[in-house]
């Protein structure tokens, strides 16, 4: 399922259509977001560098870490730095994202580029503006493609960060620019669901193309004691990805995976069955059941409806809307009103009714169900 997700943002967007989106969303009891973060910017970073993306650049929005604390992650994934600069700018909204510390040191520009750490960074001092925030976004994508058709994407760290500047009105109008930008290929970003209210996490998803959950494995929503401290360290470093995929067509598609972090390497493996297993033991138990077995299908088969006449061989009458059913079973001839039977023989048959008057009122004096077959 993450590859899933890399390969979706690799491929970029299609020619009419918004750019495909990502919300990484976990929460204190799984705390793993930020390492799926990391995992799907190295995936993407590699595929860039390999000419396999629809995007030659990446414009990184550090709220939550250093630039430095990037550049120690590409080196230890793999990634050459050096080159950095030819296809990644970071826009530092960590050091001083008031402007408080200029105020303090010297007065200056509220963007101000830096070279350190051979990495191309963009000192960003006023993250309450989304105007000038989307703007130097914009500005730091071009720099890296250029004019033209060709593309970058956008990763942002902590979509909480902007959230605690701005208001929810004001982030999905910077996402929504983004999507719809004609140099953007994709964006994602990562955000923490129990910092802000639940209608903030649904803006959020909605804006989203693809949604992974990082969840608990097998969580039952209860809380751990003493008793159960074994599983909890056990599981202390183990999670559950769940990924919500919107496809194009407006189908939704739902996946799900187990990982691992080791040594701050995060490692996707399919669920097992015994967990799948204990995930459907979970589900609350109801006390009937929507299918039928063998046995009830053929006693169901046996009932005899109180309101078909069966027949059972014999001679069937069809009541004549006037006189019971017993006494036109007494008759010998033909019912007089003019009701003409099914002819047995010829297997076709002609119902004809003949009202004595025009104010009579049908079946006034009879029980209207002397017709059933009870």
């Amino acid at each position: 399922m993450a590859e899933s997700i890399s390969r979706a943002l690799r491929d970029g967007v299609l020619e009419g259509e918004h750019a495909p989106a990502l919300t990484i969303k976990d929460s204190i009891a799984s705390p793993f977001g930020f390492d799926v973060f990391t995992h799907i910017l190295t995936q993407l970073s590699s595929n860039i560098l390999a000419g396999k993306s629809q995007s030659r650049g990446l414009v990184l929005v550090a709220f939550s870490r250093s630039p430095s604390f990037y550049v120690e992650l590409l080196k230890r994934r793999g990634i050459d730095v050096p080159s950095s600069q030819k296809w990644i700018q970071i826009l530092d909204c960590y050091t001083d994202p008031l402007g408080w510390k200029e105020k303090l040191v010297e007065p200056g520009n509220n963007v101000r580029i830096s070279n350190e750490a051979s990495i191309g960074v963009c000192l960003c001092k006023t993250v309450k503006d989304m105007d000038k925030l989307l703007s130097s976004i914009i500005e730091l994508g071009k720099g890296l493609v250029g004019q033209g058709r060709v593309r970058f994407c956008v990763a942002i760290d902590s979509v909480n960060e902007i959230i605690r500047h701005a208001s929810i009105a004001s982030v999905a109008g910077l996402v929504s620019n983004l999507r719809t930008n004609d140099q953007v290929s994709s964006i994602f970003w990562l955000s923490h669901s129990d910092l802000h209210e639940d209608r903030v996490t649904a803006v959020l998803e909605y804006m989203s193309s693809m949604v992974a959950s990082i969840e608990p494995l097998n969580a039952t929503g209860q809380r751990y004691d003493r008793e159960n401290l074994s599983l909890t360290e056990h599981n202390c470093w183990k999670g559950k990805l769940l990924v919500r995929l919107k496809r194009r067509n407006g189908r939704v598609r739902v996946m799900s995976e187990e990982f691992h972090v080791e040594q701050s390497v995060i490692k996707f493996t399919s669920l097992s069955s015994r967990d799948e297993i204990l995930n459907r033991s979970l589900l609350p138990e109801v006390q009937f059941s929507l299918q039928l077995s063998e046995k009830e299908q053929i006693d169901r088969a046996k009932v005899i409806l109180p309101f078909e006449h069966q027949g059972h061989d014999k001679h069937i009458q069809i009541y004549d809307g006037r006189r019971s059913l017993m006494d036109s079973k007494n008759e010998t001839g033909p019912v007089s009103t003019g009701l003409s039977q099914t002819n047995e023989s010829c297997g076709k048959g002609e119902i004809v009714y003949f009202r004595d008057s025009d104010d009579e009122r049908p079946d006034s004096d009879e029980d209207p169900d002397d017709d059933l077959d009870i």
